[in-house]
């Protein structure tokens, strides 16, 4: 390794060693304060309005998108703007966040005196707790920086962290306290991945109608492959009768097959498909499907009625690794 690389390596470890004191040391702040804070959001009728200026403004609006995301209304406002007009936006019932590494920020000092005369309770998270800004907070919660991790101490680095971390932690608590779970994220992330495997079923992703290939099982071999080549789902679902689903037939059971020696396409398909197959339903959830079809290393399953167990669909591995349930 020459010096340059060294160096590169040497200064990265610094700043993420840096950083990782800077949170180890919230540890201080985890007391009658951060309960304190805690309560208020808690027992809030409001929003969570959070301020900050800088880098301060960019995590402040970071921690209200977290509030947010957990089930803990909130909005980011800049303290510049709501002394221009913004403060329309602020009501009675709400609590503000303010975030100022120093507690001197001009523009968040100024504000905070009129939103206490408005009534509001303040919390601030600054790492100074004798500065402007904690002077008109009901809650401060210091960081316990010592130092950033810039060689020179100045460019917010383990003090944006430490804020970072800290409105995680208040989101988390937050969320627990309230109890949201799961279905109550994924209704409010309907398209990210958590949404997706919270809310997708197999019945939003089937193929059905044209595309859902069934025959009876009369037909042959031959029609079977017909069916299949022309709906390209590459299996088939077998019907009896009543219509009701008695066999699969798959192009991995036809490869299986001719490597037996099969040759004879004009047999009935029921002699050569797999019966009882594994099937799933319209209300099963898709990452149920897609568990299933990694487990058993296949292709699709057919999908069939609760109540009548007539096949009304099929659900291919490639639809469900389109949604990024594969």
């Amino acid at each position: 390794m020459n010096a340059k690389d060294a160096l590169i390596l040497k200064t990265a470890g610094g700043v993420i060693a840096a950083e990782s004191r800077a949170v180890a040391g919230l540890s201080k702040t985890l007391g009658a304060s951060f309960l304190k804070a805690v309560r208020l959001l808690e027992g809030c009728s409001g929003k969570a309005v959070l301020f900050g200026v800088g880098k301060s403004g960019l995590i402040a609006r970071k921690i209200a998108s977290t509030l947010a995301s957990t089930g803990t209304r909130s909005v980011y406002l800049h303290p510049v703007e709501s002394l221009h007009g913004d403060l329309g936006m602020i009501a009675s019932d709400d609590v503000a966040v303010a975030l100022s590494y120093s507690g001197e920020t001009e523009e968040t000092a100024k504000l905070l005196p009129i939103l206490k005369k408005q009534g509001l309770p303040v919390i601030s998270i600054t790492n100074n707790p004798d500065s402007r800004m904690a002077r008109y907070s009901d809650v401060t919660l210091c960081l316990h920086v010592k130092a950033e991790a810039c060689p020179y101490d100045i460019v917010p680095t383990s003090s944006t962290t430490a804020m970072l971390a800290l409105g995680d932690a208040l989101a988390v608590t937050l969320m627990t306290l309230k109890g949201f779970d799961k279905k109550r994220f994924a209704r409010l992330h309907p398209g990210g991945s958590l949404g997706k495997l919270l809310n997708l079923k197999v019945g939003d992703l089937m193929h059905k109608g044209r595309e859902n290939p069934v025959v009876k099982e009369s037909a042959s071999v031959a029609d079977a492959l017909k069916v299949m080549t022309a709906t390209r789902a590459g299996a088939v679902s077998v019907v009896g009768a009543g219509g009701k689903l008695t066999g699969y037939f798959t192009d991995g059971d036809l490869r299986r097959r001719l490597q037996d020696g099969f040759c004879d396409l004009s047999l009935p398909v029921k002699l050569v498909m797999t019966r009882g197959p594994l099937t799933v339903h319209p209300e099963t959830m898709a990452m149920e499907a897609a568990r299933l079809i990694s487990e058993k290393k296949i292709d699709n399953l057919p999908v069939t009625d609760s109540a009548t167990g007539r096949p009304i669909g099929i659900i291919d591995e490639r639809d469900l690794l389109k949604e990024g349930l594969g």
